[in-house]
């Protein structure tokens, strides 16, 4: 379990994240949601450790971040950053790879070849793993990216998934094909802290909400109880209605924007 207590994060005379207080536990799927800038990445830096913070701590598995072993902490948790630079032309089977770096020395056992083949046939990269990676499409990057972090946890009992917008470059399938194998994890006892920006995935896919606005937490609960229009339109500066959704259950958020002026000052014509 990640437990967040009284997180701030201060960069020279700016306050990113204000008096975080948040649990994720095993079993259940996070998503952390708001508006540009509210704080989301900077608070799954500081839940992978690539931050330190101000004040306030986390713990993992009742350690405090910094005192668990990086190897310990590698075999357990898997991060998937926005931002992917790869200069050399590996192969995605190699990409997948070195998800299991942690778990050998030298040279992968057939065990570690075997997990790489179920990570991309559950991505859906089976066939294009002897591709080069940087010929890939944006979403296909993305998926090997998954593939990746998967095998690093394969074998973690109620180990973690650290995703910071895994849906970037993504179809409409393929996002929901990513957080149905979010959704897999989490029945198998994984937990996972999601980085999302569509609200109505995450009312669909989400146990738990974190919502912020300006690195202060908003409100933390349920979706059903995260998704208000009163609360939306706090965060996002937009009004919304909520719509029950016909088969799903869970309400579908619905933006009402204001019309905009353009340079003159005219109003834009509403459609």
């Amino acid at each position: 379990m990640f437990d967040v207590q009284n997180l701030s994060y201060q960069v020279g005379r700016k306050t990113l994240l204000h008096n975080i207080s948040v649990q994720a536990r095993p079993g259940e799927l996070l998503a952390v949601v708001g508006a540009n800038g509210a704080g989301k990445s900077t608070l799954l830096r500081q839940l992978s450790g690539d931050l330190t913070p101000t004040n306030g701590q986390v713990r993992f598995e009742g350690r405090l971040l910094p005192d668990t072993p990086p190897a310990e902490l590698a075999r357990r948790r898997a991060v998937l950053t926005q931002q992917h630079s790869l200069s050399l032309a590996f192969r995605v089977r190699e990409l997948v790879l070195m998800g299991r770096y942690p778990y050998f020395r030298g040279q992968p056992a057939a065990h570690d070849h075997a997990v790489v083949a179920e990570a991309l046939a559950t991505v859906g990269l089976s066939p294009l793993a002897e591709r080069s990676y940087p010929t890939l499409s944006g979403g296909e990057q993305q998926r090997a990216q998954l593939a990746r972090v998967l095998t690093q946890v394969w074998e973690a009992e109620g180990g973690f998934l650290l995703l910071d917008e895994p849906l970037t470059g993504l179809d409409l399938n393929h996002q929901h094909h990513t957080l149905d194998v979010a959704r897999a994890l989490v029945r198998r006892g994984f937990g996972v802290i999601a980085v999302l920006h569509d609200l109505n995935l995450a009312a669909q896919y989400a146990d738990q909400v974190l919502l912020l606005r300006q690195g202060r937490a908003v409100a933390y609960g349920t979706p059903a109880a995260v998704f208000t229009p009163g609360l939306i339109e706090h965060a996002f500066d937009i009004a919304v209605e909520l719509l029950p959704h016909p088969t799903l259950g869970h309400p579908l958020i619905i933006p009402c924007p204001r019309p905009l002026a353009d340079a003159r000052g005219w109003a834009s014509p509403t459609r």
